[in-house]
C-alpha cells in the first residue's frame, strides 16, 4: 500500500517573498510528526512519501497511485488541508486528517475526511492505514515511554530539508493560555539522554550541518538538558549551528550558558511576550521583567543569538506597551524580534475566554496565523492592533541594525540578516497595498473585517 503524507501551507506561506523570506530566516526543515509516522509504516513495508508545502509548490498530480493520503493541521493551513483533502476524496483516495488542529476540532475535521486522528498517532496509525481501525474518530492513546518511537525517517521526505529536526520532549510543564502544543502533547514526557544522543549521532552520519531542538522547552530540566549538552561533546556531535526554544529562566545558569555555547547551540527563541507584567501574569508565564533583563544579558555575553517573541494585543496591554517591547527588544540586541498578534487557537483557554466575552471576529482560520487580528482587543481597536504589528516588524528590521549583527555574529550570519532585512521590507510595503485592494485576499479582508469592529473598551463607552 503506498500512503502519502502532506503538511499543507496557507495562502500567504505559499507566496513567493514569504518562500524568499524564509530562506533567510532559518534552514529548510520539517515537522517531525509525518517523518514518525512514515517510518512506522515504511517498516511494516509499506511505501511511503512525505511532502512539506511550505517551501516548495507539489505537483499532486503524481500522486495518483496513492492509496491513503494522510494531512497535517495547524489552525492556519486548516482550510487549505480541507481543500486539498476533498480534492483527493473526488479522485477517490482515501485520506487521513490529524495534527493540531484537527486534535481540536475532529468533527469540522471529519466533513472533509475518511477518518481523524485525535492526539499522538504512533499507537494507531498502522492500524488506520491497513484497516483495522474504522472508527470515523479515533482518539490515540500517547506513547507514554518516548524511547519506544522511532527516529524520524528523513530517507522518505520528498521536498527541501536542510535542518534536522529533533524532540527530546513532547509537551511542557508550563501552560501559557494560549498556547495549544502543551495542551496536545499532555503530559510533559522525556526521552532519555542515551536516546536523544543515538539521533544526533544518525543526523551526523546522513551529514546534516544544522539541527533543531524543537521541544517547546529543550531546557525545562537543566540538568537533563546538561547532561545531553555533556555527551553531545563526548561523541563529538557538534552542528555548525543548532537552534532550540527557551524560557527566560535559562540565564541564571552560567554552567547551562557555557555549555549550549560549546555545542554550537546559538540561536534560540525565548518568550518574552510582554514587558508589563499584569500581561505576564494574564498569560500565565511565569516569569517576571527582571527574568526578561537577565537573560538579554545573559545570550548577548554569550553570542547566543537571541529570538525575542512578542506577544500584541494581550487584554492589559495598551499600544504603549507594545511599543515600549519592540524597543526593549532591540535595546537587548535581540537577533531577530518575532512579533505575533495574540491568536485565540480552538479550545485554548483564551479562545475559550473570547468566546464567552462575544469577542470573536472571525473563524476564518487562514487568518490564525499570529500575525492577522482575530478578535476584539480590548484596548485598542482591531485595526490599531494590526497596524501595530507592521509597526513592530518595520521598526524592529532597519539597516543601521545590520552593523550591530555583522560585529557581533560575522560576515556570512550578517548578510543573511540583510536579506531578511530587504524582505520584511517588501513584505511590509506589500500587505499595505493589498489590504486596500479590494479582491478578496486576506489581507483586504482583514482590514475591512477590522474596521467593522471597534476595541470593546470603545464600544463599552
Amino acid at each position: 500500500m503506498k500512503a502519502i503524507f502532506i503538511t499543507p501551507a496557507s495562502s500567504i506561506r505559499r507566496k513567493k517573498f514569504y518562500r524568499i523570506g524564509n530562506k533567510f530566516y532559518g534552514k529548510t526543515n520539517s515537522i517531525t510528526g509525518p517523518l514518525v509516522l512514515g517510518h512506522i509504516l515504511k517498516d511494516a513495508g509499506h511505501s511511503v512519501e512525505v511532502y512539506e508545502e511550505l517551501y516548495t509548490n507539489i505537483d499532486f498530480s503524481k500522486f495518483s497511485d496513492a492509496d491513503i493520503v494522510c494531512i497535517y493541521t495547524m489552525t492556519s493551513s486548516a482550510p487549505r488541508a480541507y481543500q486539498l483533502a476533498d480534492m483527493f476524496r473526488k479522485s477517490g483516495k482515501k485520506v487521513v486528517i490529524g495534527g493540531i488542529h484537527a486534535s481540536a476540532l475532529p468533527e469540522e475535521a471529519l466533513e472533509h475526511a475518511d477518518q481523524v486522528i485525535v492526539g499522538e498517532g504512533e499507537s494507531v496509525i498502522r492500524d488506520v492505514v491497513e484497516g483495522k481501525i474504522t472508527d470515523k474518530i479515533i482518539y490515540a492513546e500517547c506513547i507514554k515511554d518516548l524511547d519506544l518511537i522511532p527516529f524520524p525517517d528523513y530517507s522518505i521526505l520528498k521536498t527541501p530539508c536542510e535542518s534536522a529536526n529533533i524532540m527530546s520532549t513532547r509537551g511542557c510543564p508550563f501552560k501559557c493560555n494560549f498556547c495549544t502544543t502543551s495542551r496536545m502533547f499532555t503530559p510533559y514526557r522525556e526521552r532519555s539522554v542515551d536516546n536523544v544522543i543515538e539521533e544526533l549521532k544518525l543526523y551526523k552520519k546522513l551529514g546534516f550541518k544544522y539541527v533543531s531542538f524543537e521541544d517547546d522547552n529543550f531546557t525545562a530540566n537543566k540538568d537533563r538538558t546538561k547532561r545531553i549538552l555533556r555527551k553531545m561533546i563526548e561523541n563529538d556531535l557538534i552542528f555548525k549551528d543548532t537552534f532550540f526554544f527557551g524560557r527566560t529562566d535559562l540565564a541564571r545558569d552560567e554552567e547551562l550558558l557555557k555549555l549550549l555555547k560549546q555545542t554550537h547551540l546559538t540561536s534560540v527563541l525565548v518568550g518574552i511576550e510582554s514587558l508589563n507584567q499584569k500581561s505576564l501574569d494574564y498569560i500565565n508565564k511565569q516569569q517576571n521583567i527582571e527574568d526578561i533583563e537577565e537573560c538579554g544579558k545573559a545570550l548577548k555575553k554569550y553570542k547566543i543569538k537571541l529570538i525575542a517573541s512578542l506577544v500584541l494585543g494581550l487584554d492589559e496591554d495598551n499600544i504603549d506597551d507594545i511599543r515600549r517591547g519592540v524597543k526593549f527588544c532591540k535595546h537587548i540586541e535581540a537577533f531577530h524580534v518575532q512579533p505575533a498578534i495574540l491568536t485565540p487557537f480552538p479550545k485554548t483557554p483564551v479562545y475559550e475566554q473570547m468566546v464567552k466575552e462575544g469577542r470573536m471576529l472571525t473563524e476564518n482560520w487562514e487568518l490564525f496565523d499570529m500575525m492577522s487580528v482575530t478578535f476584539k482587543p480590548k484596548r485598542m481597536t482591531a485595526w490599531e492592533l494590526q497596524n501595530e504589528f507592521f509597526k513592530a516588524i518595520k521598526d524592529s528590521y532597519k539597516f543601521i541594525y545590520s552593523f550591530k549583527i555583522f560585529r557581533n555574529y560575522g560576515f556570512s550570519i550578517g548578510m543573511n540578516w540583510l536579506g531578511f532585512w530587504l524582505i520584511t521590507k517588501f513584505g511590509f510595503v506589500y500587505s499595505n497595498i493589498m489590504s486596500r485592494i479590494n479582491n478578496g485576499n486576506p489581507y483586504n479582508q482583514l482590514r475591512t473585517l477590522s474596521l467593522k469592529h471597534v476595541s470593546c473598551t470603545d464600544k463599552d463607552n
